[in-house]
């Protein structure tokens, strides 16, 4: 199996703790190379990947003919720029989510795509994880009858005003980046699409830190009523929960970062006081969604979470901002 050479445009923080030690453990991926004009930053690539090239410039690693894909952790703003490079570059291309700031800018690497022939896709990661297939399985299987009712929470406490979250100009805001989770796992798990939105949001220094929203979503399976909430303020909570009329699914402690805040589960409450929990103490979702990359790469099968699915959520995000009231 040839394995997909990676390349890395920029030292980010997330990118040197998670997603490049991902890709360098990953089946049939090879990291390869990373841009970044700062040797201290490459240093903590290269502590455990030594062979590691480094380029000083992005463009540079764009060029490299020994570079299949790249993985772009840049600020939000920069997404859309430079995922359309690497396209245009030959690569193919994950881009950290979110990979555009409105719906239609993701119409252009659909686009590009499908021009190129090459994989693009937003490293929207959860949907790798068992435990979000294990949800969306017990729904499909009827496990607990009509669902009825979604509610997601997702916070944790960010007041370094020089964090890019917390910046206007790059994209920042609680929903841009975990709103996509909050929306996009109700998104999977259902198959449904928002039919009514509203929303009250909290804004500091021009960026939302906190945001409540509430709307109707219709599927397959019907209509259900959905509510969410993020911040950039309040202690860590991740939580999200369908509700159904003989029984409820929930995931808690660290849905979204499996493993991390805490051991990733998922909890199938029944008629009977019935529950099933289902543990994955060592399933890597980064790594996952590496190797799933690499399969559509090398094998053209279809991959789990293509851009018309991160279109949908995008879409729903846009309409929370047309109809939010500010508080």
């Amino acid at each position: 199996m040839k394995a997909v050479r990676w390349g890395v445009l920029g030292a980010a923080k997330f990118a040197r703790e998670h997603m490049a030690p991902a890709i360098h453990a990953a089946e049939g991926a090879e990291l390869a190379a990373l841009a970044t004009s700062d040797p201290a930053k490459a240093a903590g690539f290269q502590a455990f990947c030594p062979g590691l090239r480094i380029h000083s410039t992005y463009e540079a690693l764009l060029a490299d003919p020994e570079i299949d894909a790249v993985y772009i952790p840049l600020p939000n703003h920069m997404h859309v720029e430079w995922t359309l490079k690497a396209l245009a570059a030959g690569k193919h291309v994950l881009t950290e989510k979110p990979i555009a700031m409105k719906a239609r800018e993701i119409d252009q690497i659909i686009a590009a795509r499908d021009r190129t022939g090459l994989l693009a896709a937003e490293a929207y990661m959860i949907v790798h994880h068992p435990q979000w297939q294990r949800a969306k399985e017990w729904l499909a299987a009827g496990e607990i009858g009509t669902l009825c009712h979604v509610d997601a929470s997702f916070s944790f406490n960010l007041t370094d005003g020089d964090n890019i979250r917390n910046k206007p100009d790059t994209g920042g805001g609680s929903l841009r980046d975990i709103g996509v989770y909050t929306f996009g796992s109700a998104r999977f798990v259902t198959n449904a699409e928002p039919v009514e939105l509203s929303a009250r949001i909290h804004r500091e220094n021009g960026v939302d830190v906190f945001a409540q929203v509430a709307g109707v979503m219709e599927g397959p399976g019907g209509r259900y009523t959905y509510g969410s909430m993020t911040s950039m303020r309040m202690y860590n909570r991740q939580v999200v929960t369908f509700q159904g009329t003989k029984g409820m699914i929930r995931l808690e402690g660290g849905p979204f970062n499996a493993n991390v805040n805490d051991l990733a589960e998922v909890e199938l409450h029944q008629n009977g006081n019935r529950v099933t929990v289902e543990r994955f103490p060592t399933a890597n979702h980064y790594k996952l969604q590496v190797e799933a990359f690499g399969r559509s790469v090398r094998e053209g099968v279809a991959y789990p979470c293509p851009l018309e699915f991160v279109r949908g959520t995008q879409a729903m995000m846009d309409r929370v901002y047309e109809v939010a009231v500010d508080i």
